[in-house]
């Protein structure tokens, strides 16, 4: 069963988090990721400087391996023994933040939701946030402490490609896609090579970028416009996608904020659906 948060614990600010990161109930995660086409290496940024007491995560490689796709889910085994040995307790107080502000913080924070976390929160504004209030940063790496992190996986928060199938056949489920509008229409090439351009017949868009402002998520009553705005019901059941799993956390935070069920992620996104010559795909007509 799906299930909801409230929305208060949903970010931290940079005040609130320099009083918190000093508690050893609390564990910062660096959550940095680019586009391999930025031509940036979020480890190396990390090392040049982080938040004190900040443990990297990579969300390339605690993922499952033994897919093509980009960062998959790994298993629930795999990412116990991960966090367990980066110091993630079941009992913290995970806060998350990335080098954007909100690009790929809320893809970890859907990742622990899944695995069974309930404390999970995101730095308000990110590092840049942090930099901004003029608060300390530390280099290079930090010794982690292992503990003991038991993984429960909650397939309630998981898409697979034949439930979106499914979903969008009989409209029960409706699907948001976070992709540019340019990418969902199919008016230009994938980044990804070897994946068809467009958009799965009956998707809504909701590009990721139109719910944040400064590097946070808007405020609930513009959230909600925004979201209204796509086409997308808040009461009924959704799924959100991206291009590959990872931009569709932003949207499924941004439900969230405003109180309602969570909506659950595609994981394999258009990675999987558009490099899958039997799933179909439309353009729109200009």
């Amino acid at each position: 069963m799906t299930h909801s948060i409230n929305p208060e614990s949903l970010f931290v600010s940079p005040q609130q988090l320099e009083v918190m990161r000093h508690s050893s109930k609390i564990l910062v995660l660096d959550a940095s990721w680019h586009m391999p086409s930025s031509g940036r290496n979020a480890h190396e940024e990390y090392l040049n400087g982080h938040i004190p007491g900040a443990v990297f995560f990579d969300i390339d490689a605690i993922s499952n391996q033994e897919t093509d796709l980009p960062h998959m889910l790994p298993s629930a085994k795999f990412f116990s023994h991960t966090m367990s040995k980066i110091g993630l307790s079941n009992e913290c107080h995970a806060i998350i933040y990335d080098s954007l502000g909100l690009f790929s913080a809320p893809r970890l924070w859907w990742t622990l939701q899944v695995f069974g976390m309930r404390k999970v929160s995101i730095l308000m504004g990110g590092l840049p946030a942090w930099k901004s209030e003029g608060l300390p940063l530390e280099k290079g790496p930090v010794k982690s402490c292992p503990t003991q992190f038991e993984a429960s996986f909650d397939a309630t928060l998981v898409a697979e490609a034949q439930e979106v199938a499914s979903a969008l056949k009989s409209g029960a489920t409706q699907v948001l896609d976070a992709r540019s509008t340019e990418r969902f229409r199919g008016e230009v090439n994938e980044p990804r090579p070897g994946l068809r351009s467009g958009h799965m017949p009956g998707a809504l868009n909701l590009p990721f970028q139109r719910l944040i402002e400064f590097g946070c998520l808007l405020p609930k009553e513009n959230l909600e416009a925004v979201l209204k705005g796509s086409g997308l019901d808040l009461e009924k059941p959704a799924i959100v996608t991206c291009g590959s799993g990872l931009t569709a956390c932003i949207l499924s935070l941004a439900v969230a904020a405003t109180g309602r069920t969570i909506p659950k992620v595609y994981d394999g996104s258009w990675s999987e659906w558009g490099g899958t010559e039997i799933l179909p795909v439309e353009k729109s007509k200009k």
